[in-house]
């Protein structure tokens, strides 16, 4: 993993990438402190995330590292090119082909590489570079938000596979909250937003406390306001509402539903990816 106490260059204060990177660098610590004593055989335990046992995680996460290192790059030179389908193939099957301890070495030599080259931007980089990501051309800090919201969320995935009390930090879901009516909007289940539109539904926060609005019609949005005719009531905690847009829900996460929907149908709404 990076050392921290590398030097960086130095950024402007107020950097907006900053948080964002300091997040992405604690979820890797978090991750590779789970991972690092498993056996071969704890590493192909099943995961949260299905079909996916535990190394395989990581190497999702690890191969992602690398392609992204690699868009980072092009970003920087001035390349707006983004991810071929004939250079991300390859690296997926060779990842596949190996072993899960393997697997788990060659994550955190991509994942230190990545960190270490989002560490090494001076401000301006920071500040005007552009990175070819899947999701088109981004800004280095929507970039990097894109990050985090996979390494959180798969780090839970492999979290909870060993840990069943196991929760994404406070200080990650405050920063993933902030992106989470894009996840919403892009990942809900077409046919059973149209089954349960248009309707609002009340979203009512606990630790911390807060409200969004949940408007279901032609298009999902999750809107940081109360809403004006609510149909029902979703409630629950910052991080078990966040998991459950990312199709991570568990009985045991206390997240009711009232009113004219229940959970089955949120559920069904965003089943995850």
């Amino acid at each position: 993993m990076p050392n921290d106490s590398v030097a960086t260059p130095p950024v402007a204060t107020g950097d907006p990438l900053s948080p964002w990177l300091a997040a992405l660098r604690a979820a890797s610590r978090r991750l590779a402190n789970t991972v690092d004593g498993l056996s071969a055989k704890d590493l192909s335990r099943p995961s949260f995330a299905d079909g996916w046992s535990i190394a395989q995680v990581l190497s999702h996460l690890g191969s992602a590292a690398e392609i992204s290192t690699s868009q980072l790059e092009r970003g920087l030179a001035g390349d707006t090119t983004g991810p071929q389908r004939e250079n991300v193939v390859p690296v997926w099957e060779r990842w596949d082909a190996l072993s899960g301890p393997a697997q788990r070495a060659a994550w955190m030599a991509a994942d230190a590489g990545h960190l270490e080259l989002l560490d090494s931007l001076d401000g301006q980089q920071r500040a005007s570079a552009r990175v070819p990501y899947f999701a088109g051309l981004l800004s280095v800090p929507v970039y990097a938000g894109y990050r985090l919201s996979e390494q959180s969320v798969h780090a839970w995935d492999i979290d909870v596979a060993l840990d069943p009390t196991a929760v994404i930090p406070a200080p990650e879901v405050q920063l993933l909250w902030k992106r989470l009516d894009l996840v919403a909007t892009r990942f809900r289940d077409a046919k059973t937003l149209e089954r349960l539109g248009p309707r609002q539904l009340s979203v009512v926060l606990t630790e911390p406390p807060g409200t969004a609005l949940l408007d279901l019609d032609a298009e999902l949005h999750l809107y940081p306001c109360e809403p004006t005719e609510p149909a029902g009531t979703l409630s629950g905690s910052s991080e078990s509402v966040l998991r459950l847009v990312y199709g991570r829900n568990r009985p045991e996460d206390g997240v009711t539903v009232t009113g004219t929907v229940t959970l089955q149908d949120v559920r069904s709404l965003f089943p995850g990816f």
